[in-house]
């Protein structure tokens, strides 16, 4: 279990809580939760449970555990680049030029910036259908709300990543033609 989904949960994690750490610490409670949980349940029970959004529910649950803990000063977004301990970049093919790489890590990076600056609940949804790729259904049942509520809250978090993208566009333009 723990192979099969300790990276999907950490990408979750990571993308809630944009702290490498607290991500890890995440990712590693909520198995911990679940392996403790299985332990105790039926094997009718356990052959019914949908896993993958039963794991992602458990993470995020702690995600949100962890975002209300911090204080107001820690709860500015952060990298998901810790500059203390950076995450480790896969190894690029040779035929990857280095000006390629630093492009796709600097969009990489606004990305994660732009997720962190959504809502909470817009943040969740969002990651849960687009970075983890949940179908609406599993989503809606991790994040223990109504589908259409879920469908609902995707296309609001994906329009304010768009409105942030335009906005970013629109000043980067303003700043070549000052």
């Amino acid at each position: 279990m723990v192979d099969q989904h300790q990276d999907r949960l950490y990408t979750i994690a990571l993308r809630m809580l944009g702290d490498p750490r607290d991500a890890e610490e995440a990712t590693q409670d909520g198995l911990v939760r679940a392996y403790r949980a299985l332990a105790g349940y039926d094997p009718v029970r356990i052959a019914e449970l949908r896993l993958r959004g039963w794991l992602a529910t458990i993470v995020l649950n702690l995600c949100r555990n962890r975002l209300a803990r911090r204080s107001a000063v820690d709860r500015r977004a952060r990298s998901i680049d810790d500059p203390d301990r950076p995450l480790p970049e896969p190894a690029s093919p040779e035929s990857i030029a280095p000006p390629t790489v630093a492009l796709r890590r600097e969009a990489r990076d606004a990305w994660s910036e732009r997720l962190l600056r959504l809502p909470r609940t817009y943040r969740a949804a969002v990651i849960l259908r687009h970075i983890d790729g949940l179908s609406y259904p599993e989503a809606a049942a991790a994040l223990g709300r109504p589908e259409g509520t879920v469908k609902a809250q995707v296309h609001r978090g994906v329009g304010l990543l768009r409105a942030m993208l335009e906005a970013e566009a629109r000043s980067g333009n303003e700043e070549l033609t000052a």
